[in-house]
């Protein structure tokens, strides 16, 4: 009973220094930023980037030499600043970050995302809520996941041509999310900031997966048949507030 009095008597000196010591407070997330698009030239391809094939679901890389057709993006500089310029003219026209290439994301640590955009032009009439003029001059896509049918699913936040911010859509495993309406004009850079988990939770229900599959830019105007001409730039993770 003795040896065993000691032991603990011993057990407990050799720890209580480490035991008085307080915790080390965890040093709060910062701002991750996935693309500001710095590192490219102007006049670029986003070669750092993917493009999806058009028949597939597979993703090809981007060239660096831009061909200027009816949908294309490319790097440009602004008041020496860069962005991606996406055009498409009765066309569509989409890039892709991969998460894990170049950034991670967990929505554990990073609820919020965070992208600044400007709209040139809107496709004309195009309305998120009918099939048949269903075009997004700007959209940013957050991919999860797939859903039993193999289909992914998504928020797709627009910047739409005459819909109110806040309006939601559905389309199968897609949720269209008004970010930024032109239906109050547009010309102007808008910073955007939306709460994904929120977001998610929202237009799901549930909880979203932990991290993210990728995100997507993307501009179209096929449907309406005319123009789009945006540009984006700083996307950015950040912590909950």
């Amino acid at each position: 009973m003795k040896q065993v009095t000691r032991s603990v008597l011993l057990l407990s000196l050799l720890l209580g220094p480490l035991l008085a010591r307080p915790a080390r407070a965890q040093a709060p997330a910062r701002p991750i930023v996935i693309e500001d698009f710095e590192h490219f030239q102007g006049g670029d391809g986003p070669y750092t980037w993917k493009r999806p094939h058009s028949k597939s679901r597979s993703l090809l890389d981007i060239p660096r030499e831009v061909e200027h057709d009816d949908d294309y993006f490319e790097i440009v500089v602004e008041g020496g600043n860069k962005v991606a310029h996406a055009y498409s003219r009765d066309e569509s026209t989409q890039i892709v970050r991969v998460n894990g290439e170049g950034y991670r994301w967990d929505l554990r640590t990073h609820p919020r995302l965070a992208w600044d955009w400007r709209a040139k032009r809107l496709p004309t009439g195009a309305r998120e809520d009918e099939s048949k003029r269903n075009d997004a001059g700007a959209a940013l896509y957050v991919t999860f996941g797939k859903d039993w049918l193999g289909r992914p699913r998504s928020i797709k936040y627009t910047y739409s041509t005459t819909l109110p911010a806040e309006a939601t859509v559905k389309y199968g495993p897609l949720r269209v999310l008004v970010a930024t309406s032109g239906a109050k004009g547009f010309g102007a850079w808008i910073h955007v900031e939306r709460d994904v988990v929120a977001d998610y939770r929202r237009v799901f229900g549930g909880d979203p997966p932990e991290t993210p599959l990728s995100i997507t830019l993307w501009s179209d105007s096929d449907d309406t048949k005319s123009v789009a001409d945006v540009y984006f730039d700083n996307l950015t993770l950040l912590p909950a507030k």
